[in-house]
């Protein structure tokens, strides 16, 4: 392949022959060819997790998302604090509106305490958004519940991988939540669930009713000390993801995660986009 731009484009088209080795010198997964190709309906749709932009100005990151084609967004507090008076979040809400952004989700939102909890769930009605990506402390779950109910915001708790003791995979997060109000569910990060030794796969189908949200991105090993690397580069079977997520009729976002040339991520989401189009335009 002689360039980039070359790649992105059969990324984009779902054509990509096997055996092809990136600009970069790492071979990038094949996508299947179909002489009978017929493109699916997916009900999933794309978007970016708000932790890529944790480093870049809330104006850079607008141009990002409108470079790659993805108007999805899960909004970290980083451009609005969760102390923000409703002035400040309506200002910063609308802002991305007006770039024709949707932000979907807030999070991932931290709760260590019951006025963190009690916070949470305001900002969301302040924000106008349905659901919360967070990480409630164990003994907050039943506390947290009770808000998901008075407030009727979803609840997806984002799993952590070996780093965390606190919600390492979604088996632990299913654990806790199996019995309580189906509103609170499960944001799966196949990342941190393939580095924790876990199938996202078998995960993805075992607990698919409860998954409300989904961050994705590739790694270069399953292990610990995995690290995150533009799609199709590392261990995870991307077709794979998405033929589960097809099995399963899955309605949600799947957001990516990028965690890697984070003051400079523009090429690294626009391979990333572009290959996770490319699967989803070559599988079946």
């Amino acid at each position: 392949m002689n360039s980039r731009r070359q790649f992105v484009k059969l990324a984009g088209t779902g054509i990509l022959a096997a055996g092809v080795t990136s600009v970069y010198g790492s071979e990038i997964k094949p996508i299947k060819e179909s002489s009978k190709f017929v493109k699916p309906t997916d009900l999933f749709s794309i978007g970016i997790a708000g932790f890529t932009f944790i480093q870049i100005p809330v104006d850079q990151a607008i141009e990002i998302m409108k470079r790659v084609g993805v108007t999805n967004l899960s909004l970290k507090d980083v451009y609005m604090p969760m102390n923000s008076t409703q002035e400040v979040i309506t200002q910063v809400m609308d802002k991305f509106k007006a770039a024709g952004i949707t932000v979907y989700t807030v999070g991932v939102v931290y709760m260590k305490t019951q006025e963190s909890v009690d916070q949470a769930f305001a900002y969301a009605k302040m924000a106008g958004v349905k659901m919360i990506v967070g990480a409630p402390n164990y003994e907050l779950l039943s506390y947290t519940e009770k808000k998901v109910k008075e407030y009727d915001i979803k609840l997806a708790i984002h799993n952590h991988g070996p780093d965390n003791p606190l919600y390492p995979n979604a088996t632990d997060i299913w654990n806790h939540i199996k019995a309580m109000d189906p509103r609170m569910g499960i944001c799966i990060d196949i990342g941190h669930t393939t580095r924790d030794g876990q199938d996202p796969c078998v995960d993805i189908e075992r607990y698919n009713k409860r998954i409300f949200d989904m961050h994705i991105k590739d790694e270069t090993k399953a292990a610990k000390e995995g690290q995150t690397v533009e799609m199709g580069r590392g261990v995870i079977d991307i077709p794979k993801i998405v033929a589960t997520l097809r099995k399963i009729k899955y309605s949600g976002m799947c957001s990516l995660e990028f965690e890697k040339d984070m003051k400079d991520p523009l090429a690294g989401i626009a391979e990333s986009i572009g290959y996770f189009k490319g699967v989803c335009a070559g599988e079946r």
